[in-house]
């Protein structure tokens, strides 16, 4: 069985080698790269099951790299890691696509806790999608959970990751009323509580490529007081 490959971007050497140890002792295969020119070349051109990116880089820093990988087709886990003080930069990273973030200083423990939830969520997501219908369609869009492909009307539709994994958890469960903490945990994981607004972004952002009017939305409705849901036609 082929290991999960890990590729740590971290500047500190000390941080770096903590994560690679602990990382290998648990059976992952790691790379090590130690500014962002290094680290963007790396993650675009080699295979990885999971980026572990710190924000503060030399060169290029996280954000932009987080940026650029989430406008490639692949998708790749990202877990970014940050400084105590930087809460917009860990609410940006999530709005860029990232999967989970750690605050400096953390515990080993808490970095293998959400390795670990992470992996669990990509296979259970793999397994999820290896189970429903290929193809869902809702009115005149259409989903294809395999080839992670949208199109509305007859026309393709171009979305990050993110977007198109809370559409899809909405096409699973048309006409169903989702708070935004319930979405947060389906779509973004546990471990978010507070960024509310982040799912208020995508939904703004999804309204924009899929509605005939975003203005006045008629797949993705607001539940006032409630949250959000596909609407049925």
């Amino acid at each position: 069985m082929n290991r999960s490959r890990v590729l740590v971007i971290e500047d500190e050497p000390d941080i770096a080698e903590l994560l690679v140890m602990h990382l290998e002792d648990v059976g992952h295969a790691t790379g090590v790269a130690r500014d962002g020119h290094e680290g963007l070349e790396r993650a675009s051109r080699e295979r990885w099951d999971l980026i572990i990116l710190d924000l503060r880089l030399p060169g290029i820093d996280g954000l932009e790299i987080c940026r650029r990988l989430r406008r490639r087709d692949a998708y790749v886990p990202i877990m970014m890691v940050t400084s105590k003080s930087s809460e917009l930069d860990r609410v940006l990273g999530l709005e860029l696509g990232a999967d989970d973030y750690l605050t400096k200083p953390f515990s080993i423990v808490e970095a293998m806790a959400r390795v670990k939830a992470i992996f669990r969520r990509v296979a259970a997501t793999r397994a999820a999608t290896n189970d429903v219908t290929d193809c869902i369609a809702v009115g005149e869009m259409t989903i294809d959970a395999r080839q992670r492909q949208v199109r509305v009307a007859g026309r393709d539709v171009e979305l990050t990751a993110r977007e198109f994994d809370l559409l899809l958890h909405f096409a699973r469960h048309p006409g169903r009323v989702f708070r935004r903490a319930e979405l947060l945990d389906a779509v973004w994981g546990y471990g978010h509580d507070g960024y509310e607004h982040t799912v208020n972004s995508h939904i703004n952002r999804l309204r924009q490529k899929i509605e005939p009017n975003p203005a006045d939305p008629e797949r993705i409705v607001t539940v006032w007081g409630v949250g959000y849901k596909l609407a049925v036609p």
